[in-house]
């Protein structure tokens, strides 16, 4: 994940006097920070890739089979499969091939990392 997507520290982490800020309110973005947020973004600007987030948090285990999320968003399986490969390109979820199935989690504080660059002080 780009520094950009790193999340701003814990005011009570933080050094006197500095102000606990988001990277967007620190300093201007890099060129590729903010080439590697906008890819962040852009991934999870779709209602079905969203509600896949939510599916896979929300499932057992906190862990969902392709084959288990086909039903709850009544799209087919190769669209769903195209879904879940763009949330694990933009660094969201993580894959795991299990013979014939692969199954998805989400990666631990990428969420909160996405959501500490977009909060301001």
């Amino acid at each position: 994940m780009s520094a950009a997507l790193q999340a701003a520290p814990a005011a009570s982490s933080a050094a006197p006097g500095l102000a606990c800020c988001a990277p967007l309110a620190r300093q201007p973005l890099s060129a590729e920070d903010a080439a590697a947020l906008a890819r962040t973004l852009k991934a999870v600007a779709d209602p079905a890739r969203l509600r896949l987030l939510s599916l896979v948090a929300a499932h057992e285990g906190g862990e969902a089979c392709v084959c288990d999320l086909t039903e709850p968003l009544g799209l087919s399986q190769p669209t769903v499969s195209h879904h879940l490969k763009v949330l694990v390109e933009a660094g969201l979820l993580t894959r795991d091939k299990r013979g014939v199935w692969a199954y998805y989690a989400l990666v631990p504080g990428a969420l909160d990392s996405l959501a500490g660059v977009l909060t301001t002080c």
